[in-house]
């Protein structure tokens, strides 16, 4: 959040009618409050201007409570006076890439949203960090583990918050979910599986599969939600997985995984299986327990979704998930309400992607996994 610097500070003293006096009637804990009282929202700003942005973040932030649009960060020179005429965004907060540190000093930017491809997210969310600025890092959280760590341990020492874009954290089936397994409602879960797919075409040239530029192709895209749904849907980290690939569009899918399953072991008796894919559409997440059973299909898609259990229907309003997923961060910030969503997460979800392609690249080997409670 804004904070009362010294300069500011001195700027209010120099329009009272006196130094001494404005001291007095105003003690430096009151002017603090007062401004934070003025300030009810905090500014995101977005950097990366791409489909995600444009559709989904940027609307959702005119939507927002505790959040809004203040700023983007953009290395498209033709779409920043767009943006700036579609979201009154001054031209004080427009940036690019390489003059983006300077925003540093640019007190109506609380948060930096990170939307570029996955191998620039430890970059840009460090350089964040380093600016005082709290961050939300979209999903994958990076490419490595060493690069979540590096991450983490940027915006620990600039005492930043760090939240990782899972939105579907603050949406409200999953939230129901989560309920339904940590309160037992159906008993303990036997079984989950998830699937987290769809069908990739048009253009070939793509960032995501561009290993490079993403790290991995349906993995580390999709697969997340599949990884994140059979965590959430058990309450538990996984003790093991075993993975396999496929792929039957390999002049398309020349640099990327195309289709991944993976089964995994967990530490209440639970078994599940996953499955990824950028070659086939699916969006499905099941279990079932001693006591019955819980589904939600669709599971991940942008919504709304739709769910039911042995019991009967689950109905909640649709809003967008992005908006309420930024809205918990900011009330993070502000509240200090629990983050839905921290950087250990994204980090624990990034030691289970490395593991399923190390069981892959180890002829579909059982590979441990020491997680603890980690992301929980």
């Amino acid at each position: 959040m804004k904070t009362l610097t010294r300069r500011s500070f001195n700027k209010t003293l120099s329009r009272g009618i006196g130094g001494a006096t404005l001291l007095t009637a105003m003690p430096w804990a009151r002017a603090m409050g007062e401004q934070k009282q003025e300030k009810k929202k905090l500014g995101v700003a977005l950097v990366g201007l791409g489909s995600y942005s444009t559709y989904q973040l940027a609307p959702s932030l005119m939507e927002c409570e505790l959040c809004y649009l203040a700023g983007i960060v953009t290395g498209t020179p033709e779409k920043e006076k767009v943006w700036q005429e579609k979201y009154n965004i001054p031209a004080s907060n427009v940036y690019n890439y390489e003059n983006f540190d300077s925003i540093s000093s640019n007190d109506s930017i609380d948060i930096v949203y990170v939307v570029l491809p996955n191998s620039m997210h430890a970059d840009f969310s460090i350089r964040a960090a380093k600016a005082g600025k709290h961050v939300i890092c979209e999903k994958p959280m990076a490419v490595s583990i060493e690069e979540c760590d590096a991450i983490i341990n940027a915006c620990a020492k600039a005492n930043v918050k760090l939240s990782v874009g899972y939105r579907l954290h603050s949406e409200p089936y999953t939230k129901e979910i989560k309920r339904l397994v940590n309160e037992k409602v159906f008993g303990n879960v036997q079984y989950i599986s998830a699937e987290a797919a769809y069908r990739s075409g048009g253009n070939p040239d793509q960032w995501r599969l561009n290993k490079t530029l993403s790290g991995g192709g349906a993995l580390m895209n999709m697969g997340v939600y599949a990884i994140q749904s059979a965590i959430y849907g058990t309450g538990e980290n996984p003790l093991s997985v075993t993975a396999q690939e496929f792929s039957t569009r390999p002049d398309y899918f020349k640099d990327t995984d195309e289709t991944i399953t993976a089964q995994f072991e967990f530490p209440g008796g639970t078994f599940g299986n996953i499955m990824t894919s950028h070659n086939t559409n699916v969006n499905r997440m099941y279990a079932s327990c001693d006591k019955g059973w819980f589904e939600l299909n669709p599971a991940s898609s942008y919504g709304p979704l739709a769910g039911q259990t042995s019991n009967g229907v689950l109905s909640f309003p649709h809003e967008r998930q992005q908006k309420l997923q930024m809205d918990d961060f900011a009330s993070h910030i502000i509240n200090d309400t629990p983050n839905v969503a921290p950087g250990i997460m994204g980090k624990r979800d990034m030691i289970i992607v490395k593991a399923i392609y190390e069981s892959i690249a180890t002829g579909n080997s059982k590979i441990e996994l020491k997680l603890d409670s980690m992301g929980l």
